[in-house]
């Protein structure tokens, strides 16, 4: 094993000023030195969104805690039709940690940030006592600006509506989930886990009408949907086939017993807008390598609110909001 963190690296002392310069600000940029950023004044309204990750394994197939913090909070901006600007980042560290595994976390967190165009302007690190935080925890904070004539809410559904999802579902839920059990498909099964700025970004400066998005992350496209439905006060009909599911992941659900549909995601979004702008919301998404499978999975309707699955076999069944916590750790 190579150099681990010690209680040391969190005392304000030499330790902890070595790693801030040789690993965060080597990764991140130098800054000011000062405690808090300096950001210009805004011409407009600001989206700011918080967020926390406490995934386990720190490293899976297709991602790590660093890249998750990323696309989590830039995703968040986006779907409330913001562009993701500046960042904060706060790194709870465990005495043990190996410092190369942080190395490498910070690494991927810097080449997701650069992706997304945002930048991390301030931070902090405490070091936390063996056992008390198993490995590492980050907590990141994203302010930017949201586009000009942009109206996007969780409350925005509307009868009539299209409902659309970027791509292929519960692949971030179920690659996390086999690496932990330390199982194996004979195909390969990765995280989806990506910054979807640049793809809300193309759609909203093509002036395209949406009404309502949101990244369906724990609880997964189930759950997501029950809460538009729920705060739009609609109807929204899912249906099964037109739902993108790989076949690996397929797999993966079928071996842990899960149900895709309420399996996590972390780089998808789902998609409310008027009929007429789904065509060419599909159009600009597929051109996208994050949308290259993007798909319209259902509709709204007026009525009870709540979520209607149109399953395969010609039935229907309601869909209900999680219950408890199939998977835990996964974000």
């Amino acid at each position: 094993m190579g150099e681990v963190i010690t209680m040391s690296h969190g005392s304000g002392g030499r330790l902890m000023h070595r790693l801030i310069a040789d690993l965060f600000q080597e990764a991140f940029g130098k800054g000011d030195g000062d405690d808090a950023a300096r950001l210009p004044a805004p011409a407009g309204p600001l989206a700011f969104s918080v967020d926390g990750f406490v995934i386990k394994p720190l490293e899976f197939p297709g991602g790590d805690v660093g890249k998750l913090a990323v696309c989590g909070t830039v995703n968040d901006l986006a779907a409330a039709g913001a562009r993701p600007e500046w960042f904060s980042a706060s790194f709870i560290l465990e005495e043990g940690l190996e410092i190369d595994l942080l190395r490498r976390v910070v690494a991927s967190m810097a080449r997701t940030a650069r992706e997304a165009g945002v930048k991390v302007v301030t931070g902090d690190t405490k070091v936390v006592e063996r056992g008390a935080a198993e490995g590492l925890f980050i907590t990141t904070s994203g302010v930017g600006p949201i586009y000009d004539g942009t109206d996007i809410r969780g409350d925005g559904a509307r009868p009539g509506d299209f409902l659309v999802v970027t791509g292929t579902v519960a692949d971030h839920g179920a690659a996390v989930m086999m690496a932990r059990q330390g199982l194996e498909l004979s195909a390969t099964l990765q995280s989806d886990c990506a910054p979807l700025a640049g793809l809300v970004g193309a759609a909203l400066t093509a002036g395209l009408e949406i009404h309502a998005m949101r990244d369906p992350t724990r609880g997964g496209l189930a759950t997501t949907l029950v809460e538009i439905a729920g705060q739009s006060r609609v109807r929204i009909f899912l249906e099964e086939e037109r739902v993108p599911l790989a076949p690996p992941v397929r797999q993966a659900c079928d071996l842990l017993g899960l149900d895709p549909l309420y399996v996590a995601n972390e780089g998808k979004m789902i998609v409310v807008l008027p009929p007429g702008e789904a065509g060419p919301f599909l159009e600009i998404a597929r051109e996208h390598p994050y949308g290259r499978q993007a798909a319209v999975v259902g509709r709204v309707e007026g009525g009870e609110p709540g979520v209607v699955l149109e399953t395969t076999v010609g039935g229907r069944r309601p869909l209900v909001m999680l219950e408890g916590d199939p998977l835990p750790r996964i974000c």
